[in-house]
Formats: structure tokens, sequence, C-alpha cells
């Protein structure tokens, strides 16, 4: 990466420096209604998994629901970036590869799609590990706000980051962290305040390999892809857009033939562990219609990206936005599943989590507002 840090931008021989951009940073009407289609996508994909895993007949089993639900949005993916032409990536410089003039951006996106592919199905084994579902949801979302800051504070000292991460931006994260990490914190004092908070083993995973393996790829995935992400935002050159689009495509893609690849690897496996077992009878008996209930999860992937690289903004508040985003839609498919199938309406510490949320969602608001009146005094 620190070669084509070096080349952005040279179609000429006077190299322009990182913040040179033809497009202006996107306004903040824009970014709302991301996050309004990322909401209303999560949501319908956090009512689908319970519905096909607990209310319909005949139910799916966990690992049967993500076999088809992931091909289902993968397959969905494709179709649109295909038909929408997104393929064809504005690159900062083509290169040959052989006979093919291909973006010399795929160096690092065909990375980020592995480990995209990664992400998806150890985010689905962290919730079959030896710990709660509030420890999983904890670690998945705050190792992502941790990961976001850490990113910024890793591209300003090497010179590709030229914004400034706002003082609210940091207390956004404080308090976002505490919403994602409420239910732990409240575990000593559940009995104390007469409601149940959880179970006491929720830390046992610290004793099994595999759940520490698990959680390491998950992890160590999710930085790459961010850094990745926030790399190609922030090193365009001089008439290169931010084209997004095109990075999805690729990444997509990478994802997709990886997926597959470790798929087909299992299905040859003669291990009779239960997950791969699982795995084969899914995928020998496949359910058209939960393969349709993908279509909102690959809604999803397109809205998180967006917001992800979303232009004109640190890695910090975007990955704030996109975890903050995907919380309030967990809360309010709560909601609606205590509605809809009489399923547990969501609990005292989920609400003060809400609360949580709202103080940083301010914070985020404020930076928003310093950073569109910077924009417009420039």
């Amino acid at each position: 990466m620190g070669n084509e840090a070096r080349i952005r931008g040279r179609r000429d021989d006077n190299p322009e420096p990182v913040s040179s951009s033809p497009d202006r940073d996107g306004d903040t009407s824009t970014l709302v209604q991301l996050c309004a289609g990322y909401f209303g996508a999560y949501v319908i994909t956090g009512i689908l998994v319970k519905y096909f895993t607990g209310f319909r007949e005949p139910r799916l089993s966990d690992m049967a629901y993500l076999v088809n639900n992931t091909a289902g949005g993968s397959l969905f993916a494709l179709v649109v970036v295909a038909a929408a032409g997104w393929m064809h990536l504005r690159s900062n410089q083509p290169r040959k590869f052989g006979p093919l003039t291909l973006p010399s951006e795929i160096v690092y996106i065909i990375p980020s799609g592995i480990c995209t592919a990664l992400i998806i199905p150890t985010t689905t084994l962290m919730y079959s590990l030896p710990m709660s579902v509030m420890v999983a949801m904890v670690i998945m979302r705050g190792s992502v706000i941790i990961i976001s800051r850490a990113v910024d504070a890793i591209q300003i000292r090497q010179g590709l980051l030229v914004k400034q991460v706002y003082s609210e931006e940091n207390w956004a994260v404080v308090f976002a962290l505490l919403a994602v990490a409420t239910n732990v914190l409240l575990l000593p004092a559940g009995s104390l305040l007469g409601f149940d908070s959880g179970p006491r083993d929720a830390f046992d995973f610290v004793d099994s390999p595999f759940a520490l393996a698990v959680m390491g790829v998950y992890i160590v995935a999710y930085a790459i892809r961010i850094y990745v992400m926030n790399y190609f935002k922030n090193t365009r050159g001089k008439g290169v857009p931010l084209d997004n689009k095109g990075f999805f495509a690729i990444e997509q893609v990478a994802a997709t033939v990886t997926m597959v690849a470790i798929v087909g690897v299992l299905l040859l496996s003669s291990s009779r562990d239960a997950r791969i077992v699982e795995l084969q009878r899914a995928v020998a008996d496949p359910d058209p219609i939960a393969i349709a209930s993908g279509i909102p999860y690959g809604a999803v992937a397109f809205f998180s990206v967006f917001i992800f690289m979303f232009k004109g903004r640190t890695a910090t508040f975007a990955g704030l936005v996109n975890r903050l985003t995907s919380l309030l839609g967990g809360v309010a498919a709560t909601l609606l599943l205590a509605l809809l199938f009489g399923q547990s309406w969501p609990a005292v510490p989920d609400w003060i989590s809400v609360g949580f949320i709202a103080i940083a969602v301010a914070f985020l608001a404020r930076a928003e507002r310093r950073r569109a009146g910077l924009t417009a005094r420039s």
C-alpha cells in the first residue's frame, strides 16, 4: 500500500496531495438516507432470522439459515453490481496484468473481499460459542468502534488522512462503547437492581481455544477491511472520484469467490464436526424461500459499505454511524418481534443502551455541524 500512496494521482508528472478531489464531501442528507436504508434492511433481516429459525414450519437450523440467507444475499449483490455496471472501477492508475488492464487498487481490494468472506461466517459462529449473545454483540460492535478510531490514528500518522477527528467524535466513541457494553456492565448489578442481566458464565469463552480463534479472525479481518476502505477513500488522486460502487463490486466478487472456495473445501471434508455436517446438509437441501430472504441481507451489505466509506468523514465518525444504526435496528427488530410474534420486549438494559445511543448521536450531530460549517467556509 505504501507504493500505491506514493503513486496516487500520477497521470501526469506532478503528483497531487492526498486531499485533492474533483468532488465535494458527501452531504448530511445523503448520509441520513443511507442510514435509513441500512436501518430498514437491518430490521427486516433481524426479523427474518427469528422467523425462519423460530416460527416458520419447517424451522431451519441456524447453520441452514446462514447458508441459504448468505447465498441469497451474495447472489442479490452480484446481480445488482453486474446489472448496474459497477465493475468498472475508476482507478488512480490502471495497470497491465498480462493481457488485461485492471485498476491498481485490486491488489488491496481483493484481500478486503477475502476478509469480508471471513467476517460473514465468524459473525454467526460468535453467537454459537460458549458465551452469551450480549457478550458476543459487545465484542463485535465494540471492536469495530475501537478499530475505526485506531485506523484514523494510524492514517493521520501516515499522512493519509488530513481531516481532524473532533472531540465530539471521541466523546461519541465513549458513549457508543457504553451503549454496546451496557448489559455486560450491569452483570454484577443485575440482581441488586431487580432484573436478570444475563448468565454469570458469560465469559467462559476465554477457556476455549476455538472461541478465541474465531474471535481473533473476526477482529483481525474487520481491522484489515476498515483500514483498506479508508485507505482507498483517503488516497484518491487528482481527477479520480471516490468510486465506492466500484470498490464494493470488486470486494463482493472476491468475497463470494472466497466463500464458495471455503464451502467447497468443507463439503469435501471428511470431518464429522457437527457444524460441518450441518453445513453439508444445508447445501444439499437448499430452501428457495430462505434464499430469497437474503435480499434484505444483501441490501444491508450495500448500505454498510457506503456508510463506512462515506466521503469526507473520518473512520471514527463513519464507524460510529454504522454501528449505532445497527444497534437501533436491533432494538427496533426486538420491538416488532414482540408485537408480531409475542417475543420478549426490550429489557431495562436495552433501554439504557438506547439512552447512551441518543447521547452518542447528539455528539455526532455536533461533529457533523462543525464539519458542515468548515466545508461552507472553505
